[in-house]
């Protein structure tokens, strides 16, 4: 007859509570096996969640196409028919030198940008107030303005800025929105963003000075560069044209820390792998040990199952005990790294449940061939052993 669960439970530890030597050495095999898989884990999402930050303080990950020469506006169109995978396609240009910029009597020196239609959706700024120029202020050649943060401060100082009038270069414009300023300029000056048309029909010139192309996904954002430069080249092969995108050292340091991501989930497999192979070699020796224990319950009537179950619980136990133990303890230690170096982090049940899981699946696994041998013992031949 076999044994009740609470039965079989209340041996389990009873066992490992008489012999706590082999029960911590069991457990701290696999603390360090799920430490290593929790710690990776964890410095994977950190760098992942930094990655992210980064990507989010400046414009949104886009190409940037120069030439030297002219490029117009139907070359956009050319792009935007044959390229695969971009999201959007504007173009802009620079106007230089600064014009003065006045409002009332605050003065400024901001630089004047204008731009093409897929403006906003191409660089994913957002709008702090206002709107972004419509379809109808670039066909009527309106002499609207969009103004960054810094200039909203430092013209009108706490006032409204949507629907004022400010005068650039003597010319009135008529504020209709406010973008964040781009938090990489470490000396901002202000930004004032222009319907291309309004300008090309101020200047009589329709020259772009560059184009700005955003993937659907940041994986795809290399092969869209080289797409893009490779159809201008094609069209104008007596041309130079230049391409690069403004997110390659984030790139670069999202790959490096991918590397080193995966290098450390080796070392934590590994470690998880040597603490079950330590959970396995002290069953085995718990079972030449238990010899004789064995028999003579095999004897009073303990079934072939409930040996089996008992050594496979009693692994699963420390397992238990030994995972819990190092996801308590790795997340302590990210907690104080990360507060100590005002990085990213929160804790994920996901990964919890992942490092426990595989702790379980280890242990368990590692202790089911000494549990399956000490089931097979034949009574007589244990008792005999005592």
């Amino acid at each position: 007859m076999s044994l009740a669960p609470f039965d079989l439970l209340a041996l389990t530890l009873n066992s490992l509570r008489s012999n706590p030597l082999r029960s911590v050495l069991t457990s701290l095999g696999v603390f360090m096996g799920v430490a290593a898989v929790s710690a990776t884990l964890e410095v994977g999402n950190i760098s992942r969640a930094v990655i992210a930050e980064q990507l989010a303080e400046g414009d949104a990950p886009q190409v940037r196409i120069f030439v030297e020469g002219e490029l117009k506006l139907e070359d956009m169109e050319f792009l935007r028919q044959r390229l695969v995978g971009v999201r959007a396609i504007s173009a802009s240009t620079w106007v230089y030198p600064p014009s003065p910029t006045i409002f009332q009597d605050q003065e400024a020196q901001p630089s004047m940008t204008p731009v093409s239609e897929d403006f906003i959706l191409t660089s994913g700024k957002k709008l702090l107030a206002g709107r972004f120029f419509t379809p109808a202020d670039f066909e009527n050649y309106r002499p609207v303005v969009v103004i960054d943060q810094f200039l909203l401060d430092k013209l009108f100082q706490g006032q409204e800025a949507v629907g004022e009038t400010i005068y650039v270069g003597g010319r009135p414009y008529v504020v209709v929105g406010v973008v964040p300023t781009n938090p990489r300029d470490e000396e901002p000056e202000g930004q004032l963003l222009v319907p291309m048309s309004f300008y090309h029909a101020l200047s009589g010139s329709r020259d772009l000075g560059s184009l700005q192309l955003r993937p659907y996904k940041l994986e795809t954002l290399k092969d869209l560069q080289e797409q893009a430069k490779l159809l201008l080249e094609q069209r104008f092969p007596d041309k130079r044209f230049y391409a690069y995108n403004n997110v390659e050292k984030i790139l670069e340091q999202q790959q490096t820390l991918e590397l080193a991501s995966r290098g450390l989930t080796a070392v934590g497999i590994i470690s998880l792998l040597i603490g079950g192979v330590g959970i396995a070699n002290i069953t085995i020796a718990a079972v030449m040990e238990r010899t004789p224990e064995i028999g003579l319950r095999r004897a009073i009537g303990a079934t072939r199952r409930d040996i089996m179950l008992q050594f496979i619980l009693e692994a699963a136990i420390l397992s238990l005990f030994g995972g819990t133990a190092a996801i308590v303890s790795v997340h302590g230690l990210t907690t104080v790294v990360a507060e100590t170096f005002k990085l990213p982090y929160q804790f994920e049940k996901r990964i919890a449940i992942l490092s426990l899981g595989s702790a379980l699946l280890v242990g368990v696994g590692a202790g089911f061939g000494p549990a399956l041998r000490a089931s097979q013992l034949d009574p007589v031949k244990a008792l005999r052993n005592s």
